[in-house]
């Protein structure tokens, strides 16, 4: 039996809730077998799959080309957004960006097994707090095919098992995809279970998917705030979102306006469809009169349509922004600019308009500086620096399953850290909390350890 049939008699027929059902189980089984699969098998089977994307390339991208040809029929009856079919495309050379993706997840330290505490409670009575997987996740995810695999491969390499749900405009990518990761590493290595990673398609597996709060350990979806919402309203399963990313960069009066322009160009323009472009520029009013008529010349000449507000439009023309500017994730060549007092303006104006994802101020003033970084509520706050750079890679994490703009668990670009818990393991030698209370109770040390956890030794041992 394969993982996706049930024990159903022949004259009844599974429903998208019993496949789900059954995926679920069967990726359940297969979490508790991986929390204890060696590293070399882990990197092993990442090294497997990242030759098989490489072989498998033609069959790739021809999948592909059956996704982008749609995608593109979608938009020209305005169904779809360039941003969408940017994003959706795969290439030769992209497909080599997966496959050294997943090199650079095999290459990561080992998240499993670390001890993150060890404290002494008492002579030969020593607690570890040690990293575990969470167990099954969950990732539902639009447009981008790239995402399946690196969620995968940071699924694998943390150990845990992955419930994989993408856009259905790029489902024969995602198809091609997932069977290719499945036969790299199904049945090939030592221990590693089949079924650690499962498909669903179907929007009522989804439905079903977010009712399992028992089986499932974590969801994590990938796309707008509406999309993220929508998850969270529907599930009791803890919720990891990764939601749009309304990004600012700040050009203060200090800054080095050479370098400004050429940071606000890049955070646009080098790849606008991604959610850690910038969306809105704001300049401070002292520097907007010498600031904004060159760059807003460079803007025009890459395509980039602008709107800006009242004092932005009395430097440069450009069209009118509305209010709903200031919170739109536009994913594509436009870029809202509003003109602010000063860095005070600018902490004000992203706090009431950001997403939380990505800001940046450019300023060779290190109190200035310091104030925005300080006062911005955001997982990633940059100083001279392009938006561009919040990503898993770019951050050294390998990969990530997205960009976590909420606070609890994991927060920013989530790597493998941010897909483990916690247990905590105690080592004792007949210890009794009875001994602890009473009129001549013992005294617990509580001493912190310079030490690692090996199953039944202590550290004076």
């Amino acid at each position: 039996m394969t993982a996706h049939e049930t024990d159903t008699p022949e004259d009844e027929t599974d429903t998208p809730e019993d496949e789900t059902d059954a995926q679920v189980a069967t990726a359940q089984r297969a979490a508790l077998e991986l929390a204890n699969i060696e590293r070399t098998d882990r990197n092993a089977a990442l090294e497997s799959i990242a030759d098989a994307i490489r072989e498998r390339g033609d069959e790739i991208l021809e999948a592909n080309a059956e996704d982008v040809e749609e995608a593109e029929a979608m938009l020209e009856r305005g169904e779809y957004t360039q941003a969408l079919v940017d994003r959706l495309k795969l290439d030769p050379a992209k497909l080599e960006d997966i496959a050294g993706m997943v090199e650079s997840v095999a290459g990561q330290d080992d998240p499993l097994g670390a001890t993150l505490s060890a404290r002494k409670l008492d002579a030969d009575l020593e607690l570890y707090r040690v990293a575990v997987p969470i167990g099954v996740v969950a990732t539902v995810f639009e447009s981008r095919p790239d995402a399946l695999v690196q969620i995968a491969a940071l699924a694998l390499k943390s150990g845990n098992a992955v419930i994989l749900k993408g856009g259905s405009e790029a489902s024969e990518s995602n198809r091609v995809l997932y069977e290719i990761i499945r036969e790299a590493t199904d049945g090939r290595f030592e221990g590693l279970p089949d079924g650690w990673a499962q498909l669903i398609e179907a929007h009522e597996e989804v439905d079903r998917l977010l009712e399992l709060d028992e089986e499932v350990d974590l969801v994590m979806p990938r796309g707008s705030s509406e999309f993220v919402s929508y998850i969270q309203d529907n599930t009791q399963i803890p919720v990891l979102g990764h939601t749009e990313g309304v990004c600012h960069v700040y050009v203060d009066g200090e800054a080095d306006l050479d370098m400004a322009e050429d940071v606000a160009f890049d955070a646009k323009v080098q790849y606008p469809a991604v959610c850690n472009a910038v969306e809105t520029l704001l300049v401070d009013e002292s520097v907007a009169a010498e600031f904004l008529p060159g760059l807003v010349e460079r803007y025009d000449d890459a395509g980039v349509e602008l709107r800006g507000d009242e004092a932005t439009r009395e430097v440069v023309d450009v069209g009118e922004a509305t209010e709903a500017d200031w919170r739109t994730e536009y994913g594509d060549l436009e870029l809202s600019i509003k003109t602010v007092e000063d860095v005070y303006g600018a902490v004000e104006h992203i706090n009431a308009n950001g997403s939380k994802h990505t800001e940046s101020i450019l300023t060779e003033d290190t109190d200035a500086a310091e104030t925005f970084m300080r006062g911005i509520d955001a997982a990633s706050v940059f100083h001279n620096a392009s938006t561009r750079f919040a990503d898993g890679y770019r951050y050294g994490l390998g990969a990530e399953v997205g960009i976590s703009t909420g606070k609890i668990h994991a927060r920013g670009p989530v790597g493998l850290e941010g897909l483990t818990t916690y247990k905590y393991y105690l080592e004792g030698d007949g210890h009794l909390v009875a001994s602890y209370s009473g009129e001549d109770a013992l005294a617990f040390l509580h001493e912190d350890l310079d030490a690692e956890w090996t199953p039944g030794r202590r550290s004076d041992e």
